[in-house]
């Protein structure tokens, strides 16, 4: 028998302001008495029956283990995620457990002893957002398993939502539909869902334009939502704050930076952090900062004026297109969070971000355009004393840099708009002689030397 068995922990959808109750096998969104966000709750008292050093103990226990289904980083917990589900339903590619990379050179150039950035790229689809699709679409695959009439899967996406919904879904043998902006996104995460066989949909818009469209549909046939504003993402998503704490022996690191588009990713990280304190696994919590793009920049906006008001924006092209949102749904979560968590919330122009980027990929790492604006946001904390040199701090890095190998090419070819490449490194074109290559080799190094270090 299982522990949540034993424990018979339940859960069930709730409105974030407490107002209605739902099933998880019921397809709903949204509050039916005052129209916001619905999240996932666990039976507390439940959980609580077993101590938080006992919870430590089954986690680190069952970390790496090939028992079904605890390889995943995310299902190891499942107690904390659908504890009730049938083993047999989960779709699960064993994701998560992505490493904790101590970014010591980077940190050497800025100060910051202990800095480590989480390389959630190094997932099955190449970004964060398997974390929470699994924990979806094993619920969907649990309703049609009871019973329940779902025709499909569906989603607006930037692009890396479309991949890992895509992926989820052919695992599981459900058709998925993926609404996308027509030449917005890169060519690496087109082909994702396209070669996983996705109804797939260009549609001449912006993300904000497609998500419209998608809840239009969805709202109307039994066509199940896969976006963000279904809080079963963030149940997957919520477990990375346990992984990180795993990864540091339960040690909680000072401030945690994540890229912020449409602000599931945020309410999901203090999710974590608050089940934790609540279970007395922890006794502190980290300061988290939002970094977004000043190109789509609506919670920067907000947070400037302490989020007395809010309000969405047309956003602008930027390079960091899985995050260039002006309307994100999870914002009254993320609002909430940041209050809670004495939050941050920091912007990167373009030309911060690609040449934070750059200076990331200096020191050993291949970043995605949305990490440099997490960099960028750290780089500024650093100059203005907020991150001290004794902090720990943890950099979520989204995605793989390989899905926007266009932006780096176009970065060292200095062909971004608004962008001056101060790291731009060309191939050098030699004739076929030794010698020659010889002078250039030679000549390339004593330039090295002589030239300052890099700077942030």
């Amino acid at each position: 028998m299982s522990a949540n068995q034993k424990l018979k922990i339940k859960s069930w959808f709730e409105c974030i302001n407490g107002c209605e109750k739902y099933g998880l096998d019921e397809i709903v969104y949204k509050c039916g008495k005052c129209g916001s966000l619905l999240e996932v709750k666990q039976d507390i008292n439940s959980l609580k029956k077993k101590t938080g050093a006992n919870w430590k103990k089954t986690f680190d226990e069952r970390m790496g283990t090939t028992i079904w289904p605890y390889g995943s980083g995310v299902w190891n917990k499942k107690e904390f995620v659908l504890p009730e589900i049938d083993d047999a339903n989960i779709i699960s590619m064993y994701e998560g457990n992505t490493n904790l990379f101590w970014a010591k050179k980077l940190g050497g150039i800025i100060g910051v002893e202990d800095l480590w950035i989480k390389l959630c790229g190094n997932t099955h689809t190449g970004s964060f957002k398997d974390l929470g699709m699994t924990v979806l679409i094993s619920q969907v695959n649990q309703m049609i398993s009871d019973g329940k009439k779902i025709l499909a899967v569906a989603c607006a996406s930037t692009g890396d939502t479309s991949a890992a919904l895509a992926a989820y879904a052919a695992a599981a043998d459900i058709p998925a539909i993926v609404f996308l902006p027509r030449g917005k996104i890169s060519n690496a995460q087109l082909i994702q869902p396209i070669a996983n066989g996705a109804i797939t949909l260009a549609i001449d818009s912006d993300f904000d334009g497609c998500m419209k469209i998608v809840q239009d549909i969805t709202a109307k046939h039994n066509i199940y939502l896969a976006n963000s504003m279904n809080s079963l993402r963030v149940e997957g998503q919520k477990t990375i704050s346990v992984e990180i704490l795993q990864q540091f022996n339960w040690e909680v690191p000072d401030f945690i930076i994540i890229p912020g588009g449409n602000l599931g990713n945020v309410s999901a990280l203090g999710k974590g952090f608050d089940l934790m304190m609540e279970l007395g696994m922890i006794n502190k919590t980290p300061r988290i900062v939002v970094a977004q793009a000043k190109q789509a920049n609506p919670l920067y906006l907000s947070y400037l004026n302490r989020f007395k008001k809010y309000d969405s924006i047309a956003a602008k092209p930027t390079a960091a297109s899985a995050i260039q949102i002006g309307n994100p749904v999870s914002v009254e979560k993320a609002i909430k969070i940041l209050k809670k968590y004495n939050g941050i919330v920091e912007q990167a122009s373009e030309d911060e971000l690609s040449n934070a980027c750059a200076i990331g990929d200096l020191t050993g790492l291949y970043n995605c355009p949305h990490t440099g604006v997490a960099l960028s946001a750290l780089f500024k904390l650093v100059k203005n004393k907020t991150i001290k040199k004794n902090h720990k701090v943890v950099v979520i890095s989204t995605a793989h840099g390989l899905k926007f190998s266009e932006f780096k090419i176009n970065y060292h070819e200095k062909k971004l708009k608004g962008v001056k490449s101060r790291f731009s490194n060309l191939p050098i074109v030699a004739k076929p002689s030794a010698s020659e290559v010889e002078k250039i080799i030679f000549k390339q190094l004593d330039k090295k030397m002589k030239s300052e270090k890099v700077c942030f």
